[in-house]
């Protein structure tokens, strides 16, 4: 997965802050800067339990999104580098 990811690219246009391409793309961002402050702070449990919580919601969108445009779903995980 890119370090960086360019949440412009994922907006359906220029005001979108609420479609599951979006939503799914700015998750994957928290999740990587949460990824990385947990391998530093391995005793902070609020925040790993908030990783998990992220996590769920993504795989939620991400089953949404498989379900309602299969297209769209393998157009995603390929651009964010997910495993699925």
């Amino acid at each position: 997965m890119s370090n960086e990811i360019n949440l412009q690219e994922f907006k359906m246009h220029e005001k979108d802050s609420g479609s599951s391409s979006f939503q799914i793309a700015l998750l994957t961002k928290r999740i990587a800067h949460l990824t990385a402050h947990l391998g530093e702070n391995k005793h902070d449990v609020s925040s790993r339990r908030g990783l998990l919580k992220m996590v769920a919601l993504r795989r939620k969108l991400l089953d949404y999104v498989k379900r309602e445009d299969l297209a769209q779903y393998q157009s995603l995980i390929q651009r964010l580098g997910l495993r699925r």
